[in-house]
């Protein structure tokens, strides 16, 4: 078929999100260390999704290290990178933190998107990441939707 130049007509894939080639560059500045001195100065972030009668809701969420408390959540019907930005306003408006807060989150989408990113950059924050698929080096956040969705939401 080749050297009569004919070729055999492929299928295109249509594929449902498209991959997203970032030219983020990330870091880890927690390196599995969950002790600070003081309030406000590492925040947790992470989303998990939470099944519903009427489908999933999606519940973002930052910590802050030293007191162990929510510092902001936003609950969403969507994965969207708004439900993790206005989580993040959440906590800013109420905690007021200083520059040089860093904000430590895993790789998702959300937390490497530009309006995500901008929004961090603006409040004088700083952006740490975990490195991909660990999540031992988010275990914060995690050990917290564990006890979540273990002890909270069977009550509701």
């Amino acid at each position: 078929m080749r050297k009569a130049g004919l070729y055999a007509k492929g299928t295109n894939y249509n594929l449902k999100y498209k991959k997203h080639i970032s030219d983020v560059k990330t870091r880890n500045l927690v390196n599995q260390v969950f002790e600070t001195d003081k309030k406000n100065q590492v925040w947790f972030g992470d989303i998990t999704y939470i099944l519903t009668n009427e489908g999933n809701i999606y519940l973002s969420v930052f910590i802050d290290l030293y007191t162990r408390k929510i510092v902001g959540y936003s609950l969403s019907d969507n994965m969207k990178a708004i439900v993790v930005i206005d989580s993040l306003i959440s906590a800013t408006d109420k905690e007021k933190p200083n520059s040089g807060l860093i904000v430590h989150s895993d790789q998702g989408s959300q937390y490497l998107s530009y309006d995500f990113l901008k929004d961090i950059r603006d409040n004088n924050l700083i952006s740490s990441h975990s490195n991909k698929g660990n999540s031992y080096l988010n275990s914060l956040i995690e050990s917290f939707f564990k006890t979540f969705k273990r002890e909270i939401l069977p009550k509701v």
